[in-house]
């Protein structure tokens, strides 16, 4: 008596084809996606590449003029590290405070809505209008001067919303398993989140915060309305017009003369590697505090 033939081998192969299929498609996106990133890389390194020695890192541009051969970007380089790690003091704090709150103590109250509705408000707000809002606050209201804190104020407006939806969303991962064990084992709700969810969701946390780093660290609009412009070095972020790489690239890309043009390419590959530096570093740091069993 022979067995009922069954469809189980026509199925298999049908999934095998709709497996293969999407497999291509995949790839094929992938590649698409890789094809102006490479593009941009390669343009930026090969034209970069000109100017990168010691002298843009050791000099700035003050006396420089654009047809004149040398000149740096050291006034530059210093001032954007200063103006993000000021934003990055002010911003993480606030936006993950933030971020626990709506997770773990608004629930679905009215005031955790409206936090969350303008939070995405802030997330669709164009850079400019950032700089305009520290501008017209801090500068003509208050009547503080250009410096490199109050470009710094206005990479914080953009920063934070970054960092809330980032970490909200890494929080909302952590299992409520151990939100639950915690609170049976008798451990206050503010030491779970410290102890428990925090180092959980730091991985992730961490990488939302360089997500943002990376998104101000190339804003030239705001900066320009707050920290003015000099070709001089300024190292006191809170006295006077400040440089950064941004407002760097712009001015020496506007100016016509080669000169001027390939200290504008390294400026640029010289803020993708400083972006580059920081997220290896920060994969570095989220690897040495991975919570054990993760």
């Amino acid at each position: 008596m022979t067995a009922p033939s069954s469809p189980l081998g026509t199925v298999s192969v049908g999934r095998k084809v709709k497996d293969r299929v999407a497999q291509v498609l995949v790839y094929g996106a992938f590649g698409l996606a890789l094809i102006p990133l490479v593009s941009v890389l390669w343009t930026v390194v090969s034209n970069g590449l000109a100017r990168l020695d010691p002298t843009f890192f050791g000099y700035s541009m003050n006396g420089v003029g654009g047809r004149d051969v040398g000149g740096g970007a050291y006034h530059a380089i210093i001032g954007t590290l200063q103006q993000v790690a000021i934003a990055s003091v002010i911003a993480v704090p606030i936006a993950v405070l933030t971020a626990i709150y709506l997770v773990e103590y608004g629930g679905d109250g009215r005031l955790a809505r409206a936090i969350g509705f303008f939070v995405d408000v802030m997330t669709g707000i164009p850079s400019i209008v950032a700089g305009l809002f520290v501008l017209a606050l801090w500068l003509l209201t208050f009547g503080f001067a250009f410096s490199g804190f109050a470009g710094a104020l206005a990479l914080t407006i953009l920063m934070i919303p970054t960092v809330v939806r980032a970490t909200e969303e890494m929080l909302k991962l952590v299992p409520n398993d151990l939100r639950e064990a915690s609170y049976a084992l008798g451990v206050p709700r503010w030491r779970t989140i410290c102890f428990v969810i925090l180092p959980t969701a730091f991985t992730g946390i961490l990488t939302g915060i360089m997500l943002a780093v990376a998104r101000i660290m190339g804003e030239t609009a705001p900066l320009l309305l707050t920290i003015f412009f000099t070709k001089a070095i300024n190292t006191n972020p809170f006295d006077g017009p400040q440089g950064s790489l941004p407002t760097f690239i712009w001015d020496q890309a506007s100016d016509p003369n080669q000169n001027s043009i390939d200290r504008a390419w390294t400026g640029a590959l010289v803020l993708i590697g400083i972006i580059m530096l920081l997220n290896l570093a920060a994969r570095l740091v989220a690897r040495r505090f991975k919570p054990a069993g993760h």
